[in-house]
């Protein structure tokens, strides 16, 4: 059976920044798939690109392997 943290997504707002400068990632929010493969998106703020950038959740313990 599949686990629950893997039907959360992570929703972003990249932030372009002059020539030469790393983008900004923001986290404005976050997704969650249902049973059909749709979305369910809960945002805490709204993207002032009107650009978002859904990936899989990370906890930090999955960022440090």
């Amino acid at each position: 059976m599949e686990s629950k943290k893997s039907n959360r997504k992570a929703v972003y707002q990249i932030i372009r920044q002059p020539e030469g400068k790393k983008p900004i990632w923001q986290r404005v929010g976050i997704a969650f798939v249902n049973r059909d493969l749709s979305l369910n998106v809960k945002l805490n703020s709204m993207p002032t690109n009107g650009e978002l950038h859904i990936r899989d959740f990370a906890t930090k313990d999955d960022s440090a392997a």
